[in-house]
This record gives C-alpha cells, structure tokens and sequence, in this order.
C-alpha cells in the first residue's frame, strides 16, 4: 500500500481535496471538522519549538506532501517563513511535495505566464521566494503552483465587500487574476499524483479588473458600491495590475476548469452559502 498522502497546513483549499484511496494525514493548528471531511487529524503547529521534530517523527516514509503552511506573522507584529525551518525534517521521508505559493512572487510584473522570472519587493514576498527554494532544493519531486487569489464560499470580494472590508484602488482599473478554490484543488489534486516538476503560475480563464468584479457582485446581491482608497493606502497584495496566464500547468496536469472565470466563480459561491 502506497503511504498516504500528507498535508502541512489544512486550511481553505486543502480542506476542499477529495478523492484519496485513504485518508491524509492532516496537520493544522485547527483540525475542527476534519475527521468529518475525510482526512486523519494531526494537532500540529508550524509556530511550535518542536514542529519540525515532529515531522522528522510523524510523517511516513515515502509520503506524498502537500505543503500548505501560511507566511507565519510573529508576536512583535514581524513575518517568518517556516519552511527552511521545517523541510529539513522531511529528507529522505517525502518522496514528492507539491507547494502552493503566490503569484505575488513576481512581484511588479504586469503579465505572467510560466517563463516570467520571480522579482520579489516586499518582505512577504521575499519570504514566499525563500519558502519556494527551500521546496526546490529537496531531494523528493518538487511542483510548487503560485495561485493567484484564491475565492469561493466564504471567500473573496462578494464576503469583503458584503462585510463592508472591500474598497477600489484608485479608479478600480488595476487587474487581479483570480482561481475557485475548487479549480484551484483540482490542479493541487493532479499535482500530487503527477511526477510535474517546477513552478507554475496558477489563475483561471479570465483576469478581471477589480471595478469589474465589484460591478458583478453587486449585481448578484443589490449591494452598494464599495468606496475607493489611494493605492499607498491599500493592502500590497491589492495594489497590483497583474494579469496571470495560466493555461500550461492546466495543460500539463490535465486540468478543465469548473468555473473559467468570475463570471461562473462567484455565483457559484453565492450558492453554495446559501
């Protein structure tokens, strides 16, 4: 029997994968309702002493991981990167890893497709390059997919601008590539059982404006307009005008999209929170 597949950081998008021959094993600081989404729950966390003596101790032998784990924000109100601190602990125990990063490592880059190099500007996103290095660098079978921002249920513009949280940059005409967490799954899913090396640049069919998407949303919700707020104001992972092609890992890994683009993607959240 093939050692299961393990999960470092179940959170929003690995809490949507499906399909395993057994149950992953599941480390995360909450694993409240794992066990009933069919996962193995391992209390775990990556900020702990002994997180990664754990790992060295838990994980199994010729294990498939997914590597899940958020930029860690410290006490004092710093970042730390815990994978150079954690992966060391997986040699020779995973046999491939598959990472889910951001496209916020190419950091000023107006388009972006699976040739655009890494230019990291801020601290977060220097972090994020250092994490993906550290995957690269294993000795196991390495894909790291950078996902553009991910929505679904309980996630995205339509709960921000339903929460009163969401405000255009500028005049709204800065684009952001987005992907379902469902799609965005799908590809994590493939990944795992594929032997794809690299990185990749992850987005759905249609790269929007964020006018545009707040246009839609209040279309479908009868909500207000949200206001506008200068770009020096806005949160760094807002300011860009980034559009982001991802078609060759969805060509690669045999990947249809459910829901090409906000157009399908949203509605379809607004159900299922319905």
């Amino acid at each position: 029997m093939r050692a299961p597949v393990v999960i470092l950081g179940c959170g929003y998008t690995a809490r949507r994968l499906r399909g395993f021959e057994q149950p992953p094993l599941a480390f995360s600081r909450s694993i409240e309702g794992l066990a009933e989404a069919g996962f193995y729950p391992v209390e775990w966390d990556a900020a702990a002493p002994d997180a990664a003596i754990r790992l060295a101790r838990e994980v199994p032998q010729g294990a498939t991981v997914l590597y899940s784990v958020p930029t860690l924000r410290l006490a004092g109100g710093g970042l730390e990167e815990p994978a150079p601190r954690l992966l060391p602990a997986l040699e020779g125990r995973a046999r491939r890893l598959v990472y889910i990063s951001t496209t916020g490592v190419y950091g000023p880059a107006h388009a972006v497709d699976e040739t655009t190099p890494v230019n990291p500007q801020t601290e977060r996103q220097r972090l994020r390059v250092a994490a993906e290095r550290a995957v690269l660098a294993g000795s196991w079978g390495a894909l790291v997919l950078r996902s553009a921002a991910i929505y679904g249920p309980g996630r995205g513009a339509h709960t921000s601008m339903r929460d009163g949280r969401y405000k255009l940059v500028g005049d709204g005409s800065g684009y952001i590539s987005r992907i379902h967490v469902d799609d965005l799954a799908a590809l994590v899913r493939a990944a795992l059982d594929s032997d794809l090396t690299g990185a990749f640049p992850v987005a759905d069919a249609e790269p929007c404006s964020q006018l545009a998407m707040a246009q839609l949303v209040c279309e479908l919700t009868g909500l207000p307009m949200p206001g506008r707020v200068a770009p020096e104001q806005a949160d760094e992972t807002r300011r860009g005008d980034r559009r982001v092609d991802g078609r060759a890992i969805r060509r690669l890994l045999g990947v249809e999209l459910l829901y090409p683009s906000f157009r399908e993607g949203v509605p379809a959240a607004l159900a299922a929170e319905a």
